[in-house]
């Protein structure tokens, strides 16, 4: 198997996709690939669908999109567990995670990651000010505070145990991290940040920010 993956520093999807199989124990050779030039993006186009990364290579096949990327590890390797094991339980993770991907844009856009604005190491960026994004970070807040009051008991991660959902949220942990957000602006009792931090002493996502360093 292959994983194509964007610049460690800044590719948010990249990272989502790379914990996930992380987390299946699967061997895999990861690809490195980047787009800032016509002709790099023109030869990411050759080897994934949508001219995006990552790309899961497999059995002949090229699985694209972080989401796909997932959920056929989830059903390829039942035994990291990478769902909550309740129907309801994974069923509040698949939704949060569904919201990760396909919501948050003023977080994306005012808290971009970049070369220039990378997510992992000591660079910092100031904290931007928008009443979009205050709106998208209240909603993290809240996200976050409703699922570890509920199912914290269970482990550190937002629904207990580690699942796909917390690959998902790790970008945004490392986004906040770098520009110096503080949640208790927006309504934290400690729940979120707490969360969020763990997320960044996650094991692999260690090993993939000194990699990234490296």
């Amino acid at each position: 198997m292959e994983l194509i993956i964007g610049p460690r520093t800044y590719s948010t999807w990249s990272l989502r996709g790379w914990l996930v199989m992380k987390r299946t124990g699967a061997d895999f050779t990861v690809i490195d690939a980047r787009y800032e030039t016509e002709a790099q993006k023109a030869a990411l186009r050759e080897v994934s669908p949508s001219g995006f990364v990552p790309v899961l290579k497999v059995g002949g096949e090229l699985i694209w999109d972080t989401l796909a990327i997932a959920e056929w590890a989830n059903e390829h390797y039942p035994q990291a567990r990478m769902w909550p094991a309740d129907s309801i339980t994974r069923a509040l993770a698949r939704s949060a995670t569904a919201e990760m991907h396909s919501g948050f844009s003023a977080l994306r856009n005012f808290c971009g990651t970049s070369s220039d604005r990378p997510m992992v190491g000591d660079a910092r960026s100031e904290t931007p000010s928008d009443p979009a994004l205050d709106r998208d970070l209240s909603r993290l807040v809240t996200l976050f505070g409703q699922m570890r009051r509920r199912f914290g008991a269970d482990g550190p991660w937002l629904f207990g145990e580690w699942s796909i959902a917390d690959a998902f949220y790790t970008p945004v942990a490392a986004r906040l991290r770098h520009f110096q957000i503080d949640l208790a602006d927006y309504g934290d009792d400690g729940t979120a940040g707490a969360y969020a931090a763990s997320l960044l002493a996650q094991p692999d996502f260690r090993l993939w920010e000194a990699e990234a360093l490296a």
